[in-house]
């Protein structure tokens, strides 16, 4: 059972009576209650589309895959698709060396991203290709197109259920 009270706009008696109701009992009910305001219903990663978008990727695979990052790989693929899908490693490296929520030391941003294929292994489709590729030569990350359009949504829809993701 979930009883969900607004503290801010439900009161005292409100929340008795929810609790009460919650239990079966029948709460007396005040003539000049007001009624409590209507909850919009939460989003649900159900609520993302599960058509592929691209190589066997579907914006709810795409956010299983954010969901279970860990915090810094999640915090430098979120930068990479904000800058259109590439970006050097200098770039990401100086980024997140002064970051004030996310630091991360340059040589630990190779590290940091190993949990990008780790999880992939595990939550990816069958046999679709890397979602963050690197080359090295050229010393850049690069997500395809297509996949940075659905990173884009997944956290859009990540900043509004943070509670859904990995800590």
């Amino acid at each position: 059972m979930r009883l969900t009270i607004d503290t801010e706009t439900d009161t005292y008696e409100q929340a008795i009576g929810a609790v009460q109701a919650a239990y079966g009992m029948r709460p007396v009910i005040p003539a000049d209650w007001p009624e409590a305001p209507a909850v919009d219903p939460r989003p649900d990663p159900q609520d993302l589309s599960s058509n592929d978008i691209g190589g066997g990727w579907s914006d709810q695979a795409l956010f299983r895959m954010v969901a279970s990052l860990m915090p810094g790989a999640r915090a430098v693929l979120r930068r990479i698709t904000a800058l259109g899908g590439t970006a050097s490693y200098d770039e990401v490296q100086q980024y997140f060396a002064g970051h004030p929520t996310n630091p991360i030391p340059p040589t630990k941003i190779g590290g940091t991203l190993t949990s990008v294929q780790a999880v992939q292994r595990r939550m990816g489709p069958a046999g679709s290709d890397r979602l963050l590729q690197r080359d090295e030569r050229a010393r850049l990350y690069h997500i395809d197109r297509v996949l940075v359009e659905g990173l884009k949504r997944v956290f859009a829809f990540a900043d509004t259920r943070p509670d859904l993701l990995r800590s």
